[in-house]
Order: C-alpha cells, then structure tokens, then sequence
C-alpha cells in the first residue's frame, strides 16, 4: 500500500497561506512550521514528515535546507523559488500570482508547476497532486524567472498607472479599462505573436512623440521610450523560441 504523505510547510508568507488551503481542499495531511515557533519543535514535525516545503524567501533557502537535512536526512526539501538553484533542495515554482484571497480546488490544479530537470519524478516531488508540470535546466532558472517578473509584475506596474491616472488626473472611472485589459489578456491568450497593436506596430512616429511629450516629468517616459528602442531591436532581430520546457501532462 501506497504511504500517505505528509507535509510539512516552512513559511508563514502569503505562499505558504495558499499552499495550506490547497493541501486542505485535497485533504491531504500536513503540519506547519515558522521562525514565530521554537526552533525544538521543528525536528519533532520533521520526523513526522515525508517532504518539507520551503515557502521562504529565497535567501533562507539554504539556510532552512541545511537545517532539515541535519535534522532529518531523509525527509525530501522542496522550495518554491522560481530563480534560486539549490543544491540542497529541489525547485518546483508554481507558476502563479498569488492575491490576498484564496483560490478554488480547480484553480490550485490549474496552476503548472516548473520543476528542477534533476528532480525526482512528480508524483514523488508533490505527492498528492496533479497539477500539469515541465522540468527546466538549471542553467535556465534566472532567464525564466526574469521572464516571468517582466510580463507579470512589470506589467502590473502599467496597469496600476493607468487605473490610478484614470481615477486621480482623467476623472475616469478606473473599471472602464477593465474591458480593454481583459480583451487584451484574451488576444494573447489566443494568438501572441499578433497580439500587439498601436503606434509601435504601424510604426507611427508622430503619435509615439506625442505620447512621450505627454509623459514630460513622469518616470514612465523612460519606460514608454525603452519599449520603443526594445521594439525596434526586436522588429529587426525576431527571436527565435527554442521551447526549453519539456511539457508534461499530468499523471
């Protein structure tokens, strides 16, 4: 018969809050533990455990890593970093942006989950789960990650602007843009490459030079020039997508 797992989850950050809901709606055993609770307490909960999750930030990594394996060397550490390489724990970076609020079952099991080429199978990683998944070189960690804070929390900054502006200098009600983001989310979703339009694509220079002179003491001039210098380096050099994830679906 198969062991249940059980988890133990280091952490005590907004991470570690939705991967205890997540255990919870599959009903699968875990314990918690974090700085707040005396050190004595956390071999005690690794000895009762198959696998501890790091839901730390990514300079405790190591140090808590190193800690758990003194500890309990046979209990397998797994941390959730999307850029760290560890060679005292094994990468599994659920590809996600986690909110205050928690999630649904089905979203948790949407989520994909990058994993280290070098780690064990899935089902041994995040027993329990069956979340789609793909394994990335090491070598390849910071370029992901990289790519990820670019589309996601960079543009947030954008959309932040525009729904600040909107309400504070425009008198607009912020939730107009809320057609035009979500259509936006959907043509790239659909169909990325042709997904961008505006002055960059029709190569409308004198809109660009307007937009930038209404931008005249703002830090997002830089922003909305660097993306006009980026376009036309790209527009010239088309990348080449080389498909460095190995896509898995879920067992």
């Amino acid at each position: 018969m198969r062991q249940v797992p059980r988890y133990l989850l280091i952490g005590n950050g907004r991470v570690a809050r939705h991967f205890q809901h997540y255990l919870s709606l599959l009903e699968l055993p875990f314990d918690t533990w974090n700085r707040q609770i005396p050190i004595s307490d956390l071999a005690t909960k690794l000895h009762a455990s198959t696998l501890v999750l790091l839901l730390v930030s990514d300079k405790a990594i190591d140090e808590l890593a190193k800690v758990c394996m003194e500890q309990a060397p046979s209990v397998m550490r797994i941390h959730f970093s999307g850029s760290v390489v560890s060679n005292l724990a094994f990468g599994a970076h659920p590809l996600m942006t986690f909110n205050h609020s928690l999630y649904s079952l089905e979203q948790y099991q949407r989520i994909p989950f990058i994993i280290d080429d070098y780690a064990p199978d899935f089902l041994q990683l995040l027993p329990g789960l069956t979340n789609p998944h793909a394994r990335l070189n090491r070598s390849l960690k910071a370029k992901y990650h990289a790519l990820c804070v670019l589309s996601g929390n960079f543009s947030c900054l954008l959309w932040q602007k525009l729904f600040t502006e909107f309400e504070s200098q425009l008198n607009l009600p912020a939730h107009f843009a809320h057609p035009y983001l979500e259509q936006q989310m959907q043509n790239l979703k659909t169909d990325y490459p042709s997904a961008l339009t505006g002055p960059l694509v029709r190569n409308d220079s004198a809109t660009m030079q307007t937009n930038l002179l209404a931008l005249v003491d703002d830090p997002f001039q830089a922003i909305y020039q660097s993306f006009v210098e980026c376009y036309q380096v790209i527009k010239e050099e088309p990348h080449e997508y080389t498909g460095f994830l190995s896509i898995q679906d879920p067992e």
